[in-house]
């Protein structure tokens, strides 16, 4: 029978020492801040007088800000995912699994630690909404909590899972960076999608980033942004999508480590 005291408790350790790892490390705020915001600034600056949609009057720095903002979850994501090789091969985590936790609760604690690193600094990324335009008073904040946790969650869960399976740093980068990018790119951050190509008529609707990044600009516009920006005009219908790739992506987690010593 499971305990849940000790489920707990496995699960409140690991996320509080990983969020704690975080704080004692101040250098990777400005690894997974830099890149992002140099993007916006410098990709948003050169693109600006160039970038014009047809039904709106959107600058490139407002409609580029949503993308990197969801840039700077996947970054956080990725690399405090990378804890999780670092653990094993440190031995921490075969403690863990020693002790009288589930490999569910070990998943969930790395998982919730991981997300909680990326969210602390997504929140930190988003003081700068005013300078893309945004007005704080206008977004919807518990939609916009909604979607930055379970996408978070979602891109962990995944990160724990390919490093698990991989076990090596160098591997775990190569595949998250060729996968995951991409991904990012296609998903309608930095230019919108054309519905009128084929391969992204069926990738759009396939890949988790891009309700990830229609989801977030509908929270920005007060939950309804406009048409050439989302995919589809339900916010809670993308935030379920979110959901579901979480729950999915989790799930793959922990039966990759029960399967996989």
């Amino acid at each position: 029978m499971i305990s849940w005291s000790l489920e707990w408790a496995t699960v409140k350790a690991l996320w509080r020492r990983d969020v704690l790892r975080f704080w004692r490390q101040p250098s990777r705020i400005v690894g997974a801040l830099g890149q992002p915001i140099i993007f916006w600034l410098v990709i948003g600056s050169g693109m600006a007088t160039t970038f014009q949609l047809k039904s709106t009057n959107i600058g490139y720095m407002e409609y580029f800000y949503p993308g990197v903002v969801v840039m700077v979850l996947l970054f956080s994501s990725i690399f405090a995912s990378v804890s999780v090789i670092e653990d094993r091969h440190q031995g921490f985590l075969q403690a863990v699994m020693a002790g009288p936790g589930s490999r569910a609760a070990m998943v969930l604690g790395k998982c919730l630690g991981s997300s909680s690193v990326a969210l602390i600094q997504v929140g930190i990324f988003m003081v700068l909404a005013p300078l893309a335009g945004f007005v704080f008073s206008d977004i919807q904040w518990l939609p916009m909590l909604a979607i930055l946790l379970f996408s978070s969650l979602g891109l962990t869960a995944m990160g724990f899972a390919m490093a698990w399976y991989f076990d090596s740093v160098q591997a775990y980068h190569a595949i998250q960076m060729t996968l995951l990018m991409p991904l990012w790119v296609i998903s309608g951050a930095m230019f919108p999608v054309n519905d009128g190509h084929l391969a992204f008529r069926i990738l759009e609707p396939l890949n988790p980033l891009a309700y990830a990044v229609s989801s977030t600009r509908h929270a920005f516009y007060g939950g309804s942004a406009p048409s050439d920006l989302s995919i589809t005009s339900s916010l809670g219908l993308e935030i379920f999508c979110l959901a579901s790739v979480c729950l999915l992506t989790f799930s793959a987690a922990v039966w990759i480590c029960e399967r996989r010593r």
